[in-house]
């Protein structure tokens, strides 16, 4: 079959894990016969036509004021009206079903599309092309996509203009899409909670990797516990800090990966531990060092978290996990087996299931030992086959 995948950003325009799920898809399709091509946005202001490994990219000019991957760099009025522009776009409409059209594609399966418009939900309709969207985030419900406030306290009701936002979002989507799929129940559920998608099937496929597991030996000498991902309040990295910095342990180190909008504000809450080092962005070539010498991945969030990668990246380095319970979190953490769940920005809780899980290095050994076993070691295949399936039930 001839698929084509849409996604706002595609590598090397990277943002976040979603892009780069992306990528893996269509690499991982390609290499099981079918023939791919992407559609996503431009770097700059020209359209290009490029190669990735023989996968024709189509990268299109479409957005205005900014392009997606600069979200991060803009404030102000620009985020706002970027928002408003982008909620129907007819010109991306245009140029994409001209593509669908050219290329004379089976299926369409859409990720992240905020810079393509809304519009781009409307563009297999008159084609008679079955459409699958696959859920990343939140875009649909909060116009931030992740439910959280400005103040960092998760969004519980939209207010009046997000509602509004929302509702017509609602109406631009219409009954476009043919498949929806998430990786998590939670994320399915809170749609179905918003009226949206209730009368669409919906199926769950978690995410994978594509390496095998790996159990690397870990020194107890110092027990090394760390967070990789955004240095951002909503992931609760400001939680995470003052838990460790009330255990009273030398032997304990605090190692925090990444980058993000607070983190001067979290070295200036750390300065006075000298057991807590902040690394700095780290390179996916060279993360995989920092995942053997944990003996524990934090994953604190305050947000509703769909289903980190870190956590997957965490289990195929027999790295167990202790994870805030919200979101689709808890459907990766078995409780007392590959890690432990906390109430979500509660300093004690979290404090006290650290002291608790690093008391004795057996607890830590069993928690890796059924880490290491907790995804198959052809998760990227399983991914990809139940993909598959759904693609060939659609287009029969």
């Amino acid at each position: 079959m001839k698929i084509c995948y849409i996604s706002n950003m595609y590598p090397p325009a990277i943002l976040g894990g979603a892009e780069i799920i992306v990528q893996k898809m269509a690499q991982a399709m390609k290499k099981r016969g079918h023939e791919v091509i992407i559609i996503t946005t431009s770097p700059d202001n020209q359209q290009h036509i490029v190669d990735d490994d023989k996968i024709k990219v189509y990268q299109l000019n479409t957005t205005r004021l900014y392009q997606p991957y600069q979200q991060t760099q803009v404030s102000g009025i620009k985020k706002p009206l970027w928002h408003l522009f982008d909620l129907w776009n007819n010109k991306t409409k245009k140029k994409v079903i001209k593509i669908l059209r050219k290329e004379d594609v089976d299926i369409v399966h859409l990720n992240n599309y905020k810079g393509l418009s809304m519009a781009i939900f409307d563009v297999t309709s008159n084609l008679n092309i079955p459409l699958v969207f696959e859920s990343h985030d939140f875009s649909l419900i909060c116009p931030r996509a992740n439910l959280i406030r400005a103040n960092n306290t998760l969004c519980m009701k939209p207010n009046f203009i997000c509602s509004q936002y929302i509702n017509i979002q609602k109406k631009l989507l219409d009954n476009n899409v043919d498949l929806l799929i998430a990786p998590s129940n939670f994320m399915i559920n809170k749609y179905h909670e918003n009226g949206f998608f209730n009368n669409t099937k919906s199926v769950k496929i978690p995410l994978a990797i594509d390496k095998k597991t790996q159990h690397h030996p870990k020194d107890y000498t110092t027990i090394d516990i760390m967070y990789i991902g955004s240095m951002g309040k909503h992931k609760g990295v400001d939680t995470l800090i003052n838990a460790f910095k009330q255990i009273p342990d030398d032997n304990i180190h605090l190692h925090l990966v990444g980058k993000g909008y607070d983190l001067d504000e979290f070295k200036m809450m750390a300065k006075d531990d000298e057991r807590i080092t902040f690394h700095g962005y780290v390179d996916n070539d060279k993360i995989s060092e920092f995942y053997n010498m944990a003996n524990l991945i934090v994953v604190p969030s305050i947000c509703y978290d769909n289903s980190p990668m870190v956590i997957y990246e965490s289990f195929t380095h027999s790295t167990p996990v202790i994870g805030s319970n919200i979101g689709g979190i808890p459907e990766l953490i078995d409780e007392n087996v590959n890690g432990r769940l906390f109430n979500p920005g509660d300093v004690n809780d979290l404090k006290n299931v650290l002291e608790d899980t690093i008391k004795d290095t057996k607890i830590l050994q069993t928690l890796e030992d059924n880490a290491s076993h907790t995804l198959s070691d052809n998760s990227m295949d399983i991914m990809i086959k139940k993909l598959e399936d759904e693609y060939e039930k659609l287009i029969k």
